[in-house]
C-alpha cells in the first residue's frame, strides 16, 4: 500500500547540474605512506622508501612481497594495473601488466561437446592461465620510474620467500577453499599446504624456488623470467600438465602504457584505469549519470536508488561493449560522453526500480574475490595506486615444478560463451571473447581522486564488485569522510545480471530494505563482508597524510 511516508520519500525536486573540472593544485607533502593488504608488504614498501627509493621503487617492493605473502591474491604468475603519477613533471600513466591469452588459445576452448561452458576448465589447472605480465611490469617501472635498481627493490620479497611468513586465519580460509585443487599440483601443494593439508595457524610458509625465480629477475630483469632457465621450466611444467603455453608466448609478452581515464565530477578530478580495465568507462558512465541530479539534496533512500540504477546501466554496457582496445573497437568517446549519460539516465524513474530485463542487451543464460591493492605516496608527491591479481583464490592452483610460480586463472575473465556468467557472475559479449594474444577484460580500478582541498589514492580487490566499491569510496571521499571511515563503510553492489542488489550485513537498515523492496528491488544480504580497500589521503591544506587499510582483512597502513 502506498503511504504518505512513501510519497514523501521523493518529494524533493531533481535538478540538473553542470559537471565541473577540478582546479589544478600542486601536491606537496612531507610525509610518506603505504597501505597494503599485508603488513609485511607495507613494511617492505617503507623499507625501500627509507633506503632512498621513491614511490615507484616502493611499488615494485610491495608488488613482489605481496606475491610472496599473499599467494591467494596476486603473484608474479599473474598481472595487474599500476597507476603512476610522477610529481616532477605532473605526468600520470597506467602501466598495463595484464595477462594475455596464449597464442594457441581459441574462442571455444572451454566449451564441452554439447556447446555449454565447462566452468572448471577456465579456473583450475594450467589451461586456465594467461601469460603473466607482472614480471615485465616490475622491470619496466624500476627502469623507467625508479631511483633504485630492480634488484634492490626485490630484496625484501626475496628475503620473505626464503625466511617465510606465518599462516593467518585468512590464509587458512583461502587455502581451505582451494585445498583440493592445490593437491592436484604437487609443486603447489608443497608450497602452500602442510603435509597436503591446510596449514595450522602460525605455520611458516617458505618458498625457496620462488626466491630463486625472484633472484633471477633481480639479476637479469625481465629476461630472468621470460627467457632462460626459468622460462624453460615454466613451459615444460605447463605443457607436461596439459597446458598450451609456448616459449614464443613468453618471449613476445609486452606491457602496454595506457592513458588513464579521467572523469570530472562536481569539482573533483577522478583519474582511473583505462581499458582493458572496465573500471574507468563504467565509473565515467556512473558519475556522468549522477551529475544529472541534485545529489546533495537527496535522502539516503534516493541516493541508494540512483546509485543502483546507474550501476545497472553501466554494467550492462560493460557486458555489451568492452574488451581489449588493441583487439576490438570500443566506442569509448561515445560511452563516456555526457550526452550518452543523459540518454542512459532518461528512463530512470524516481520511485521505481528498472528491471534489468527491460534494458536492451544481453540475456542471462542459465548456468571471487581474490585480487589485491596497495596505495603509496612519497615525500616528493609521487604516488602509485595498483591493483594486482591471479583472479580466483590461488589462481589456477598450479605451480610449474622448479619455479615456485603460482599461475593465474585469468582466462576465466574472458567470455567463454556470450551471455554465460563467469566465476563472478559477470556476463560478456563478443568484445571480450577469447582470442590468441588478447588481453581479457578486467574490473581492477586503481584510482586517484583530487579536488582543491584533498587527494585520495584508492583501490580494492573484489572481483566484479571492485568498480562499485571504488565508486562508493569516491562518493564518501567527496562527502568529506576520512580514510578510516571510507574503508570501513558497508558496501552494496549491482552488476546488471543477475538482477539482484547484493549488500554486506549492516549496509541497509531494516527500514531501507523495506523501502527498496517496495520500489521493486530484489535484495540479497551476503553471508559476510567483502573487499579489502587500501587508501591514502593527503590534505593539501595542512600537508597531513592519513592512510587506512580495510578492517575486514589483515592489511596494514603506515604513515611516516
Amino acid at each position: 500500500m502506498i503511504t504518505l511516508r512513501k510519497i514523501a520519500l521523493f518529494s524533493l525536486s531533481i535538478l540538473l547540474v553542470a559537471c565541473q573540472s577540478a582546479p589544478k593544485h600542486a601536491v606537496v607533502t612531507h610525509q610518506q605512506a603505504v597501505a597494503s593488504a599485508h603488513p609485511m608488504a607495507t613494511v617492505a614498501g617503507l623499507e625501500i622508501l627509507n633506503a632512498g627509493g621513491n614511490a615507484f621503487d616502493a611499488a615494485v617492493a610491495v608488488s613482489a612481497t605481496l606475491a610472496v605473502v599473499e599467494p591467494y591474491s596476486s603473484g608474479i604468475g599473474g598481472g595487474g594495473f599500476w597507476l603512476l603519477h610522477r610529481a616532477s613533471d605532473n605526468t600520470t600513466v597506467m602501466v598495463d601488466g595484464r595477462e594475455v591469452a596464449p597464442l594457441k588459445a581459441s574462442r571455444d576452448m572451454y566449451l564441452k561437446k554439447n556447446g555449454e561452458v565447462d566452468p572448471k576448465a577456465s579456473i583450475d589447472g594450467p589451461r586456465a592461465a594467461g601469460i603473466p605480465g607482472e614480471p615485465a611490469a616490475l622491470d619496466y617501472i624500476a627502469r623507467h620510474y625508479g631511483k633504485l635498481s630492480l634488484a634492490a627493490s626485490l630484496t625484501p620479497a626475496i628475503r620473505a620467500a626464503r625466511a617465510g611468513f606465518r599462516v593467518t586465519p585468512h590464509y587458512r580460509q583461502m587455502a581451505t577453499f582451494r585445498r583440493d585443487v592445490l593437491r592436484r599440483s604437487p609443486a603447489a601443494a608443497a608450497s602452500f599446504l602442510q603435509d597436503n593439508e591446510v596449514p595450522q595457524l602460525g605455520y611458516t610458509i617458505t618458498q625457496p624456488e620462488l626466491a630463486a625465480t625472484l633472484q633471477a629477475m633481480a639479476d637479469k630483469g625481465r629476461d630472468g623470467f621470460y627467457r632462460g632457465e626459468v622460462a624453460d621450466k615454466l613451459i615444460q611444467g605447463v605443457q607436461q600438465a596439459g597446458g598450451i603455453w609456448t616459449h614464443k608466448d613468453l618471449h613476445d609478452y609486452q606491457i602496454r602504457l595506457r592513458t588513464p581515464q579521467v572523469i570530472h565530477y562536481r569539482g573533483n578530478t577522478i583519474t582511473t584505469a583505462a581499458l582493458p580495465s572496465s573500471g574507468g568507462i563504467v565509473m565515467a558512465e556512473m558519475f556522468n549519470m549522477l551529475s544529472q541530479w541534485d545529489w546533495q539534496g537527496m535522502s539516503t533512500l534516493q541516493r541508494r536508488h540512483y546509485e543502483i540504477e546507474v550501476m545497472r546501466r553501466a554494467y550492462r554496457d560493460r557486458a555489451l561493449y568492452l574488451g581489449d582496445p588493441d583487439k576490438v573497437n570500443v566506442p569509448v568517446t561515445r560511452l563516456t560522453s555526457m550526452a550518452y549519460a543523459q540518454k542512459l539516465s532518461a528512463d530512470i524513474q524516481p520511485d521505481k526500480a528498472t528491471p534489468s530485463s527491460e534494458l536492451p542487451g544481453i540475456s542471462e543464460q542459465p548456468g571471487g574475490n581474490h585480487t589485491t591493492h596497495f596505495s603509496i605516496i612519497d615525500k616528493d608527491g609521487n604516488r602509485v595506486s595498483a591493483t594486482l591479481s591471479v583472479n580466483y583464490p590461488f589462481g589456477s592452483c598450479f605451480v610449474p615444478p622448479g619455479t615456485g610460480v603460482l599461475l593465474n586463472d585469468e582466462m576465466d575473465d574472458f567470455s567463454a560463451k556470450p551471455g554465460t556468467p563467469n566465476a563472478y557472475g559477470l556476463v560478456g559479449a563478443e568484445a571480450n571473447a577469447i582470442a590468441p594474444g588478447k588481453r581479457m577484460l578486467s574490473s581492477m580500478s586503481p584510482t586517484f581522486v583530487e579536488n582543491k582541498d584533498r587527494l585520495a589514492i584508492i583501490g580494492t580487490p573484489g572481483g566484479s564488485r571492485i568498480i562499485t566499491m571504488v565508486f562508493e569510496g569516491i562518493l564518501a571521499f567527496i562527502d568529506g569522510k576520512n580514510a578510516h571511515a571510507i574503508v570501513a563503510q558497508a558496501r552494496f553492489h549491482h552488476q546488471y545480471l543477475p538482477d539482484v542488489v547484493q549488500f554486506e550485513p549492516g549496509a541497509f537498515s531494516a527500514e531501507l530494505q523495506e523501502d527498496l523492496q517496495f520500489m521493486g528491488y530484489n535484495l540479497r544480504e551476503l553471508d559476510g563482508p567483502y573487499g579489502n580497500m587500501q587508501l591514502v589521503i593527503l590534505d593539501k591544506r595542512t600537508q597531513a597524510v592519513t592512510a587506512a587499510s580495510d578492517p575486514r582483512v589483515e592489511g596494514a597502513a603506515q604513515v611516516e
